[in-house]
């Protein structure tokens, strides 16, 4: 690719680039850019919503630059207020190197594990100390700090905010002196943070870092970002079958977003997808996902039952069987479906009746007081979209 070539790509579905000619500099002197993204181990599992930034990494490391994947197991210890209403409780450091490791097992589906360095910002963020901390906090003010949109939320509402949640920043931005970073990727949430990377950067006598944020990836709700605590998440280790049903219940706009966020395809292709029907392409997405996560015989294995059971109205060919006790009265649908584990609570199994999800024997639950004869013998199919089968009884 030529210069402009490069600008086109790199910046592909991107909100923020801090600043384009400093990018296209930097792209100029034709030596590789070391290009940082951070992860702070809260949670076990990587869901797509992660991959918006890691396939941005990824298409870095296609042009031969140098991509760190960053471990935050010290700022994993702070815990990011970014969004916060209130202050989140600190998890420990068992907790964060237990994530941390599944972190470094999942990554390498999407970025190339030769070529990636993964390293953890503790290396650097403990050797400071407190006598290093103290003047990394010196090169900041208060009201810089209040100038951010959460901070200032809360302090105007008379909320709390501890003094170790303003440290985030500056621990973030730290690590980009630290790492000499020629560009730092990060969600529009965090476009705060990666600014104050710049600002210490110029305080510490470096060449501020490239910003480029990547907007947050709605889950299947449509409304809310991805989140595993939402219910709302296709995970990359889940199940082909199970990926394949999530990605065709999403809304055919939010479609496209997925084509831009989390796939390779450049924007002509993905424009040339739209004269495709909807469910076509919504099939050929769900299969591009599941050939990054799992491979090319898992999409069209996952394709074949999909079409097996909402073309040819079969159930599934692995249909799992629940027996429940019987009851003398009517039991609802939500608590059916979360005693036979198609759903993860009372509230999700709720959460999926009404986004009209769930359909008992092909027909669609439409309320959530509806209710299940659960006298004996009485049996029902019951498939919630994307989630999995069950026969109960």
């Amino acid at each position: 690719m030529n210069l402009d070539e490069q600008l086109v790509y790199l910046a592909k579905g991107s909100v923020d680039v801090i600043e384009r000619n400093d990018l296209r500099s930097k792209l100029s002197r034709g030596k590789p850019l070391t290009i940082k993204a951070g992860f702070d181990p809260t949670a076990p599992d990587i869901h797509l919503g992660h991959t918006v930034l890691m396939r941005k990494m990824k298409h870095f490391q296609q042009l031969g630059h140098r991509v760190i994947f960053l471990i935050g197991d010290f700022t994993g210890l702070i815990g990011d207020p970014t969004g916060k209403k209130a202050t989140r409780p600190a998890l420990t450091k068992e907790e964060i190197l237990a994530n941390a490791e599944t972190y470094k097992q999942q990554v390498f589906k999407i970025l190339d594990p030769v070529k990636t360095e993964i390293q953890f910002n503790s290396e650097w963020l403990m050797a400071l100390g407190a006598d290093g901390m103290i003047k990394l906090a010196g090169k900041y003010t208060l009201a810089r700090m209040l100038e951010r949109d959460d901070f200032s939320k809360r302090f105007a509402g008379h909320q709390p905010i501890a003094l170790h949640e303003l440290l985030y920043p500056l621990a973030q931005g730290y690590d980009s002196v630290a790492m000499k970073a020629d560009v730092e990727l990060g969600g529009t949430d965090q476009l705060f943070n990666l600014l104050v990377g710049r600002d210490l950067m110029r305080e510490y006598g470096q060449e501020p870092q490239v910003v480029m944020t990547m907007p947050l990836l709605e889950g299947l709700d449509g409304i809310e970002k991805m989140s595993k605590s939402l219910g709302n998440y296709i995970g990359i280790n889940e199940a082909p079958g199970a990926i394949f049903g999530k990605v065709m219940s999403i809304s055919d706009e939010l479609m496209w977003k997925y084509y831009l966020l989390v796939t390779d395809l450049t924007p002509d292709e993905i424009a040339k997808k739209r004269d495709a029907h909807p469910m076509d392409a919504k099939r050929e997405l769900a299969k591009l996902i599941i050939r990054d996560f799992h491979n090319v015989d898992a999409a069209d294995a996952a394709e074949a039952e999909f079409r097996r059971i909402f073309s040819d109205r079969q159930a599934p060919a692995d249909l799992e069987e629940k027996q429940l006790p019987a009851s003398g009265e009517p039991q609802l649908v939500s608590r059916v479906m979360t005693n036979a584990g198609l759903a993860e609570s009372n509230k999700d199994a709720q959460r999926l009746i009404a986004q009209g999800a769930v359909l008992v024997d092909e027909v669609k639950v439409d309320g959530l007081k509806q209710t299940l004869d659960a006298t004996a013998g009485k049996s029902y199919l019951l498939p919630p979209r994307g989630r999995g089968w069950s026969k109960t009884g």
